[in-house]
């Protein structure tokens, strides 16, 4: 029988009487450890401090013992991002950026192209991407709308990581309908993180990884706009794991999971600052030095797929007529890219700290990130906030 996570079930069961805000409220980040990060966060620190963007999850967890190959056990889901929430047909500017191409993030030849991003960002296991890329065009024909510029066709968005050390990922436990769950029950307000969504049996620097989220805000001098930073992270050596930049990863002993960096990391960046398509991708590149502070390298075997989107410019995508837009200086642009720097840094740390030690298949264990230690390591090098 299969099996949601607790957060869905309840849903489900309560008619949406407790939410997923809820259980993420719960959850410590690392700023709760005493973790020092740098940049003001957003009231939420998360992406959805950009107004208008909405989150959901779909968890799947199921069976435990040996792999049987389409029975279990199940560690997986699929989350998705909605620049502009669920009930809107409005496109935004975006941009992408491929660190490392040893992955997949569908649609993006045609965001290279337009410029815009039409629909919402999902993200999934490697071998669920298709299902997930077919249920979003049916998802969007299921509201009989067309989108803003009359087209009944669609090329989604769908991006992945590697769940199979977990997960029964030759199972196809993701369905249309878990696909469409994310979507129908994304929201605003706060994001759960770790083992949730897409990011249920991934892996982080070999420890346990999964979703995690962060934002900073930008002064009134700088244009008081949002940045908010979405992470999938399954990638890393804990060899070269950084944390406020300590080694934490050299000074936690724990079993060892692979022998080279592998793995991918999705990104997605939303901002609310008025950016033309050739200015989120310059923000896009920005997440690597994010995850250069996390001691990622990007190896050869990871896919580093980033992705970013402005929701200023509401009806830019309109089909007829002149379409006055806004857009900043690039000289004015260097807080938008710390910004973002500093937001990449912190949500995958969060979504380390977030997520709980998992067995999975053939009951093969990947602990989590142990908290107490990594307050002892940071106190012992003087980087504990509290």
């Amino acid at each position: 029988m299969r099996k949601v996570s607790r957060t869905i079930w309840i849903s489900v069961l309560l008619f949406c009487c407790i939410s997923v805000s809820a259980a993420a409220e719960h959850k410590p980040r690392a700023r709760d450890l005493g973790v020092p990060f740098d940049g003001n966060p957003g009231p939420l620190n998360a992406i959805t401090d950009v107004k208008g963007v909405e989150v959901g999850h779909t968890t799947l967890i199921s069976g435990e013992g040996a792999l049987k190959v389409g029975v279990g056990p199940v560690r997986t889901g699929v989350t998705a991002i909605l620049p502009r929430g669920k009930n809107s047909r409005d496109a935004v500017f975006a941009g992408y950026f491929s660190l490392n191409g040893n992955g997949e993030m569908t649609g993006t030849h045609w965001v290279e192209d337009s410029g815009f991003l039409d629909g919402p960002v999902m993200i999934t296991n490697t071998h669920s991407v298709g299902v997930v890329r077919d249920a979003v065009i049916r998802w969007k024909v299921k509201r009989g709308d067309a989108d803003a510029e009359g087209y009944w066709w669609s090329l989604p968005v769908v991006a992945e990581t590697w769940d199979g050390d977990l997960n029964d990922i030759n199972g196809f436990h993701v369905t249309a309908e878990d696909a469409i769950h994310a979507l129908d029950s994304a929201q605003g307000g706060p994001v759960e993180e770790g083992n949730v969504g897409g990011g249920t049996g991934m892996i982080c620097n070999e420890f346990k990884g999964g979703i995690g989220t962060s934002s900073r805000t930008l002064s009134t001098k700088e244009g008081g706009y949002t940045v908010g930073v979405l992470v999938q992270c399954n990638y890393g050596e804990r060899e070269q794991l950084r944390i406020a930049g300590i080694n934490v990863g050299r000074e936690i002993p724990a079993p060892k999971i692979w022998e080279e960096d592998t793995g991918s990391i999705i990104v997605v960046v939303a901002t609310d600052a008025p950016l033309i398509p050739t200015q989120l991708k310059r923000i896009a590149r920005r997440v690597t030095l994010g995850l250069g502070r996390d001691g990622s390298y990007s190896g050869n075997g990871s896919g580093d797929l980033f992705i970013a989107f402005s929701t200023a410019n509401p009806g830019a995508i309109g089909p007829k007529g002149l379409h006055p837009i806004t857009m900043m200086p690039n000289d004015e642009l260097n807080p938008l890219f710390l910004a973002t720097v500093q937001a990449t840094e912190e949500a995958v740390v969060n979504a380390m700290v977030a997520a709980e030690t998992m067995t999975g298949i053939n009951n093969h264990k990947v602990i989590a990130l142990p908290h107490d230690q990594l307050r002892a390591i940071l106190k012992k090098y003087n980087r504990l906030v509290r």
